[in-house]
């Protein structure tokens, strides 16, 4: 399904795919800049879900990619996912930076998973940003402290291993009466999904019934698995130099 690309931009590695489709292709493929983590999952998500073609360029940020000049202008805060759409709004290239303004951007341009009734839209919009501004730091947060960092601090891990088990209480009471987290499957799932994932690593989700059963439903749709294999074979241990790049940054001046 993916083809291999000749273009290089930002020095990273790039693969054109094309899902089958029930959406009309734009006449080129949105690039997708791209790692493998929970973030980047949400983007792959949704266009394998939307069935359009895009072109992912693979940013290692163990290497520190994202700090390129290049990208820099795409993503000014030097974090993946990011996307350039050469067919925006009048026909022009738009570059967008942030997970949860690519879903909505997305979204809006093809009409799918992003409700154009205000009472659903807000709904999605509630979920989406629940997970941008709690889930998806707080699961970051205890993620770093429990497998990252290379002291022992007992009470962080607690903190933010307690706060995710609180907002996995959340989902698991909202999805108690619905198969999704606003109704119909949207963009608000597919933001949740990979940070639920990387939770389970640590959280029994077996507290949690309804929000267990969310995550394999989520998880046997084809595109979700598609998305999710996006650069698997690129992850690898985090090294000592690795964490110099990735962990402890401070503002660069220009």
């Amino acid at each position: 399904m993916a083809k291999k690309s000749t273009k290089k931009r930002v020095k990273t590695a790039a693969a054109v795919r094309r899902p089958a489709s029930r959406t009309r292709a734009p006449a080129k493929p949105i690039a997708l800049y791209y790692w493998s983590t929970p973030n980047g999952h949400k983007i792959g998500i949704m266009l394998e879900e939307l069935g359009v073609p895009y072109e992912v360029h693979f940013v290692d940020i163990n290497k520190g990619e994202q700090f390129a000049p290049a990208f820099l202008k795409i993503s000014p805060n030097n974090r993946i996912p990011a996307i350039v759409d050469p067919t925006g709004p009048a026909g022009r290239p738009l570059s967008v930076f942030e997970s949860g303004a690519i879903l909505q951007y997305l979204g809006r341009k093809y009409g799918r998973f992003y409700p154009q009734d205000e009472r659903a839209r807000a709904q999605v919009e509630e979920w989406l940003f629940w997970q941008v501004g709690g889930l998806g730091p707080m699961a970051g947060q205890a993620n770093h402290f429990r497998n990252y960092a290379k002291e022992d601090l007992p009470y962080p891990k607690k903190r933010y291993t307690d706060e995710v088990h609180r907002l996995l209480g959340v989902m698991n009471t909202r999805l108690a009466n619905r198969k999704y987290l606003a109704g119909s499957y949207s963009i608000a799932d597919m933001a949740c999904w990979s940070w639920v994932l990387s939770a389970s690593k640590y959280t029994n989700l077996d507290e949690f019934p309804h929000l267990s059963a969310w995550k394999d439903r989520i998880g046997a749709r084809k595109a979700v698995q598609r998305a999710k294999s996006l650069g698997a074979h690129l992850r690898k241990p985090v090294t000592d130099e690795d964490r110099k790049i990735l962990f402890g940054q401070r503002a660069r001046q220009n």
